[in-house]
Order: C-alpha cells, then structure tokens, then sequence
C-alpha cells in the first residue's frame, strides 16, 4: 500500500487514466467490428473518416502502438477497396 502523498495520488491518476483508456479502446473496437459488418459501400466511406480518427488518436497517445493502429487502417482501406 502507497504511504507517501505523491504514490497515492499517481495511484488516483493511474485509475482515471485506466478507465479513459478502457472507454477508448473498446469504442474504437466496436466501431470497427460495426464497420467490417457494413455491406453497403456508401455507408462504409461514409464512416470510415469516424473509425480512422479513433484509431490515429489511440496511436497519438500511445494507447496503440503505431504500428497496430496503421495494421488496422490497411485491413480497413482493404475492406473498403474489395467492396
């Protein structure tokens, strides 16, 4: 258990921190799973602006690694490309 003034308070950052990052991630999975289901092709064009700035702005922060978030672009722009 943290006894020092400053442990505690990183303690309260870290759970706020914990919880915004959990609210982004499984958002920007949701959209994205919603995204892969979409058949018609002006749908998808029409969010895909929406899917990709969640995904840059996971990247941004460091929540995604870049690399993962750019996978996920690519297999996005794919999707849309073969519809």
């Amino acid at each position: 258990m943290a006894h020092h003034k400053s442990s505690k308070k990183r303690i309260r950052q870290d759970e706020k921190k914990r919880a915004r990052n959990r609210f982004s991630k499984k958002t920007a999975r949701t959209a994205i799973k919603a995204l892969r289901g979409l058949e018609d092709k002006a749908e998808v064009e029409k969010f895909m602006p929406k899917v990709v700035s969640m995904i840059d702005k996971l990247a941004k922060k460091n929540t995604w690694h870049p690399n993962k978030a750019a996978n996920l672009k690519s297999s996005l722009m794919h999707h849309l490309a073969t519809m």
